[in-house]
């Protein structure tokens, strides 16, 4: 008995998870624009120069590549890199830099994840979102103690904000 190659299919199809559909056909996915991205490094920029912080502000896409960097005159050159490590670490695993350094505190079997090339735990990053959906990632990194890098890249997200809805 021979079985045509569409019964195969069409069987094992019915054994595949309700919740799991294949693409069919051109993916449409939401993006950071290089414009956004660059709106959002002003803003957090701004933010930082009224504390006269001196920061490296860093905007990843969906992809977790660079999309936008800002270094601040005088700013540190070790800021660059982990600006971008916190942008990266938000995007990477949809939470704020804050909150990735919590879960290793609170759950001592995700320490390996420290060592996910490119990430950073510690406070400054936060995701880029359209609802629950996380297309990007902001970094900062230079102004002194963790909140006042959130409270600038805050202030990033906030200038783009009527756009990610």
């Amino acid at each position: 008995m021979r079985l045509s190659t569409g019964l195969i299919i069409g069987s094992l199809a019915g054994l595949a998870p309700t919740t799991w559909a294949p693409a069919q056909g051109v993916l449409m996915v939401r993006e950071v624009s290089v414009d956004m991205a660059h709106a959002m490094v002003q803003a957090a920029l701004e933010r930082c120069r009224k504390d006269k912080f001196k920061v490296a502000i860093a905007v990843v896409g969906r992809d977790g590549h660079l999309l936008a960097l800002l270094r601040e005159d005088g700013a540190n050159q070790h800021t660059v890199e982990l600006a971008t490590r916190k942008a990266y670490t938000s995007r990477v695993f949809r939470q704020t830099s804050r909150e990735f350094s919590q879960r290793l505190i609170d759950n001592p079997q995700s320490a390996g994840l420290r060592d996910t090339t490119g990430v950073l735990a510690s406070i400054g990053g936060l995701p880029i979102k359209v609802g629950d959906e996380v297309i990007g990632g902001i970094g900062v990194s230079g102004a002194p103690g963790g909140q006042n890098d959130e409270a600038c890249a805050q202030a990033g997200l906030a200038k783009v904000a009527d756009q990610l809805k």
